[in-house]
């Protein structure tokens, strides 16, 4: 096992109080550091302009800083391929840069959760590089190889050993000349698989993890970590997946999403690595079922304290997947979401809209017209945060920040939006057609610049931006949004206020109302010895009345928050509510 570096901790900062449990009443505020704020001009984010605003993190109520990856990378993915899991890539800083960020955020009150990606390394790390010398490397089975199909020839299409497709486009398979086999990539060809069976790899990513939490690190988001446990045969074999239509890949998540040793690798993950820290986990399960979700979460089998699940965030997708979006059916969300919160009632749930994967939320389910998007952001943000679960906000989602609007290819950056398009060109497609498929969902639409301020690059730099600042930073900003105290940015600073203040917030039972309504999302929180929580939502641009049976005391109740001061007072158990109107009452 390659020795940990960097083993002098004296520059590490003292680690906060963490009672067990700390994160059910936290705010987690996500940074993506390449589009959070640069500090010396080149046009990439760095760590240096994450501290210069840790300020406005911390005003918005936030307990923990989650950091999206910011180690040594080649950048094929923006830092989810790996090349050194124990130094800081050039690009945002050194690691002394990221002791005093962590240093500020614990002195703020805050903590700092890292982004672990160990399904996958970059092919330019130490370990695939030794790996891929030879068959007979020391370090050969710490990744997946495996030889040509029988009666194929290795590097011809069909020789992969199995059919199937990538995340990002074409075969899971790269042909290897040198030592004459296949490694496995379920994403990028430079994003090869760790092999989690073998002992050594796990050793070494729990020295990892030991070496980053003796720096003061808070807990970990782990990336697509369902995704490590492979259906091996006996024989070492990986099965076909399901013939995709019109294609010549098939479906292989069968045979790696939640396999036969998933939840045993996370209980030897918290038994070697955080038993007794008392940090923040939460495991990204892409695929994963309410069933695995509970056994991931049961806190007597010590794996993860919650995951995030992607069923909701799928919700709109036609036939055609993520690239073929369909209308939101409002009473589909509320169904699902109450599944989770009801399914989830004795483990715990993570809440999100927004991340660096997803479209920005008041463009994707809201109305980012200039006559609603803010109403509409805040409602957004008040179903999701009066749920009972850890709440995460993306960067700029409190200034109710829209997608990008990009009308040419070049105008991307992402290499699955990129991949996609080629991939789709090679089959014959209509470009117009694709980037018409493209724009909405593209995970470029979280990636685009914080708006500072209405500044020519809004405040994120002073130099070229690495991809294009959205043109309505001009109006919707940080700056603006602070002076202006009817803005997103307060609405979610009195969001979180209520999860810090209320504990029915934080521990309350739900109950799902009108659940087939098609405008309005409504629900109700409840606690011993706590009044009951009132959650009323107008999800669309039309005005909607609706009626609460047995609910009037609460209508009648203390109003928390509201986005419309002048809304029109309930009339016993009926409620009109003015489009995107919303509401939290106590009585």
């Amino acid at each position: 096992m390659t020795p940990p570096r960097h083993l002098d901790t004296t520059a590490s900062t003292p680690v906060p109080d963490r009672e067990p449990g700390w994160w059910r009443s936290a705010v987690v505020y996500q940074v993506y550091p390449r589009s959070f704020a640069d500090s010396d001009g080149d046009g990439m984010g760095d760590l240096q302009g994450i501290i210069d605003h840790l300020d406005h993190i911390a005003e918005l109520g936030a307990d923990v800083v989650w950091l999206s990856p910011i180690y040594r990378s080649p950048q094929d993915d923006n830092g989810y391929d790996i090349s050194d899991y124990q130094d800081v890539d050039p690009m945002f800083g050194t690691l002394e840069d990221l002791d005093r960020l962590i240093a500020a955020v614990h002195e703020r009150g805050m903590k700092l959760v890292m982004d672990l990606v160990v399904n996958h390394s970059s092919d330019e790390h130490p370990w695939f590089q030794e790996s891929r010398s030879g068959r007979d490397s020391a370090k050969r089975d710490w990744y997946v190889w495996r030889p040509p199909r029988p009666g194929h020839t290795g590097g011809e299409p069909g020789a992969e050993p199995t059919n199937w497709h990538s995340f990002f486009s074409g075969s899971t398979w790269e042909w290897d000349e040198a030592s004459g086999e296949y490694y496995l990539h379920l994403f990028s060809r430079k994003q090869p698989d760790l092999n989690w069976e073998n002992p050594e790899v796990r050793e070494a990513v729990h020295a990892m993890m030991r070496w980053w939490l003796d720096r003061g690190v808070d807990g970990f988001r782990m990336d697509v970590i369902n995704l490590i446990s492979k259906e091996f045969g006996p024989d070492g074999g990986l099965p076909d997946g399901a013939a995709k239509p019109g294609t010549r890949y098939g479906d292989g998540s069968p045979f790696y999403m939640n396999g036969p040793r998933n939840h045993e690798f996370l209980h030897e993950m918290h038994r070697e690595v955080y038993a007794d820290a008392a940090i923040l986990t939460v495991a990204e399960t892409p695929g994963v079922t309410l069933e695995h979700a509970r056994l991931f979460t049961d806190p007597a089998r010590r794996e993860v304290d919650m995951v995030f699940q992607f069923e909701h965030v799928g919700l709109d997708h036609g036939p055609g997947g993520k690239w073929d979006l369909s209308p939101l059916y409002l009473p589909d969300l509320k169904l699902n979401l109450a599944a989770w919160q009801e399914g989830l009632a004795d483990g715990w749930n993570s809440l999100y809209w927004n991340n660096h994967d997803q479209p920005r939320v008041v463009s994707r389910w809201g109305d980012d017209s200039p006559e609603h998007r803010v109403a509409s952001a805040k409602t957004l943000g008040t179903v999701l945060h009066m749920m009972r679960g850890t709440p995460y906000v993306y960067q700029g989602e409190e200034l109710g920040m829209t997608n990008a609007g990009f009308t040419s290819i070049e105008d991307y950056r992402d290499i699955e939006s990129l991949n996609h398009y080629r991939e789709q060109l090679e089959h014959g497609a209509d470009p117009a057609a694709v980037l018409a498929g493209i724009a909405p969902v593209s995970r470029d639409n979280a990636r685009t610049p914080m708006q500072w301020d209405d500044s020519p690059a809004a405040g994120f730099t002073t130099g070229t931006p690495w991809i294009a600042v959205n043109p309505n930073h001009t109006e919707v900003n940080a700056a603006a949004a602070r002076r202006d105290p009817g803005s997103v940015f307060h609405h979610y600073r009195r969001l979180h206020e209520l999860r810090h203040t209320h504990d029915v917030v934080v521990d309350g039972s739900f109950r799902l109302l009108l659940p087939e309504h098609e405008q309005v999302f409504a629900y109700t929180r409840t606690l011993a010895g706590s009044p009951t929580l009132l959650v009323v939502a107008n999800m669309s641009s039309q005005p909607a009345t609706v009626t609460l049976a047995g609910l009037a005391d609460q209508l009648a109740g203390e109003v928390l928050l509201t986005t419309h001061d002048d809304g029109a007072p309930a009339q016993g158990e009926e409620l009109t509510l003015a489009p995107w109107e919303s509401r939290v009452l106590l009585g």
